[in-house]
């Protein structure tokens, strides 16, 4: 079990790798820093101003607004592009990959991981699933109680390795 964790934690860092290498070849991060400082004082010069009330403020504000709309569509397309492109091929690996990977399971949680109710996004065996499926004669997928699913080791891998992966590569929109 320990190897195919540790494969799918390797992959998981590759496609994060790919998608922050992607991200700096598209997006210009000085335009963007430049964009995003500006909207945020704008924004908070706003709100300051409605606190106040001072409706001569507001006004003023109101007339950039246009300007700043047009500054948010900008960094949303500078965001989009490389999402668009990083995504296609993401799909294509989780449209074949999957339904033959769906069910196997490459760790073990010391708690169940399953918070949203129902069936459909369970991240890890339960009993109730272990008993189904034994008396379906289907598996056995998992051999015992609380063993990650492969896609949910992947889901929660690249959640933890992102933010760490984006701040190395200085991809963060944060920075």
């Amino acid at each position: 079990m320990l190897p195919s964790a540790l494969a799918v934690i390797g992959f998981s860092i590759m496609l994060n790798l790919f998608n922050a290498g992607v991200r700096k070849k598209l997006v210009d991060s000085v335009k963007m820093k430049r964009i995003m400082k500006e909207t945020k004082g704008w924004q908070k010069e706003r709100m300051q101003a409605f606190r106040s009330k001072d409706e001569n403020k507001i006004a003023e504000l109101n007339k950039k607004s246009k300007y700043m709309n047009k500054m948010s569509m900008e960094m949303m397309q500078m965001n989009i592009r490389p999402m668009m492109i990083t995504i296609i091929p993401l799909l294509l690996i989780f449209y074949f990959l999957m339904p033959t990977l769906f069910s196997y399971t490459v760790a073990i949680s010391p708690i169940p991981l399953n918070v949203i109710p129902g069936e459909w996004f369970a991240l890890t065996c339960t009993a109730e699933k272990m008993a189904i499926d034994a008396a379906a004669g289907v598996g056995p997928y998992c051999n015992t109680e609380n063993e990650i699913f492969l896609w949910a080791w992947y889901f929660l891998t690249a959640i933890a390795f992102s933010g760490i992966i984006m701040k190395v590569t200085k991809t963060s929109m944060n920075e």
